[in-house]
């Protein structure tokens, strides 16, 4: 919530889900949508509600796999890497701001601890 109310403070009108979404797909070309869901923690039926409107805000374009017709290729536009470079700037500040005080060593367990989570979920 607190990301989210700075990137509206900022004039943005994307989510962080979207920004996600959108900065998975820039750094993975040939991601598939199942591994972008896990990527971005979210269900298949999310991660496609929210290509489509990328797709509508024209932040990504999809063309049909020739390879397998029931598959999208997905290219972040000019208009994506824009805002995607314009919201990391944000995204840094928020960072900053939520991670005051707390030292290497802390965010180090902290990481560990998350990694077992997420592990222990996909058992």
């Amino acid at each position: 919530m607190f990301a989210q109310k700075k990137l509206r403070e900022n004039g943005f009108k994307i989510t962080i889900d979207q920004w996600l979404v959108i900065k998975c797909i820039l750094e993975n070309p040939t991601i598939t949508q199942h591994e972008l869901s896990e990527m971005v923690f979210k269900d298949n039926a999310s991660v496609t509600r929210i290509i489509e409107l990328l797709i509508k805000a024209g932040y990504l374009e999809k063309e049909t796999n020739p390879d397998d017709r029931r598959k999208l290729i997905l290219h972040v536009t000019q208009a994506g890497e824009e805002v995607i470079k314009k919201v990391q700037e944000v995204v840094l500040q928020n960072r900053s701001i939520a991670l005051n005080g707390i030292d290497q060593k802390e965010l180090e367990i902290a990481d560990a601890v998350l990694r077992k989570i997420i592990a222990n979920c996909k058992q």
